[in-house]
């Protein structure tokens, strides 16, 4: 890598669906499932699920900002899921799958805020999502890393996270 590689880390839903949509977007190296937010050192998905944690599934995405933008991570982000639904995305809800942008500078924290703002007006409802500092990011058990490229044919992928893929892919192309 000739560039200095950048990471972001965003929880909207179940990590599975937000880790498949991201992997498409050209300028993002890698992205990796995992753990943040909450008060448990290393916290296991079992653990996550109990909402005890304080923990969200959220992703964390190495990109080269020479290809893409802080900015616009965030911005796709207001695409990647319903950011008024407090708890909840579609089916899957608990704290785990709380809306949430984890920061790591303060020039971070004003994007997603001012990115929040801009994003309000295509919504009815109130966004609900949390704008947090990082503290520590715990990348998830390997069987959830690449969930939905691994296992294509899973009920939960076939019948949630391909539709949001494609709808994510969209509007990309729209943007």
């Amino acid at each position: 890598m000739a560039y200095a590689e950048k990471t972001a880390v965003l929880g909207g839903g179940c990590f599975w669906c937000v880790e498949a949509m991201y992997q498409t977007v050209p300028g993002i190296d890698k992205v990796v499932s995992g753990y943040a937010g909450g008060t448990t050192e290393n916290p296991s998905y079992e653990e996550v699920c109990t909402g005890r944690t304080g923990h969200a599934e959220v992703v964390q995405i190495s990109y080269d900002p020479e290809k893409i933008s802080y900015e616009k991570i965030i911005d796709l982000f207001w695409k990647a899921h319903d950011p008024t639904t407090l708890n909840r995305q579609g089916a899957d809800s608990g704290t785990q799958y709380r809306s949430i942008i984890l920061y790591q500078t303060e020039e971070e924290k004003q994007i997603a805020e001012k990115s929040k703002a801009v994003a309000q007006k295509d919504f009815k409802s109130s966004i609900v999502t949390e704008i947090a500092p990082l503290k520590a990011f715990y990348p998830a058990e390997t069987y959830h890393q690449d969930f939905f490229k691994n296992n294509p044919n899973n009920p939960y992928n076939r019948a949630v996270t391909a539709p949001k893929v494609e709808k994510f892919e969209k509007a990309q192309q729209h943007q």
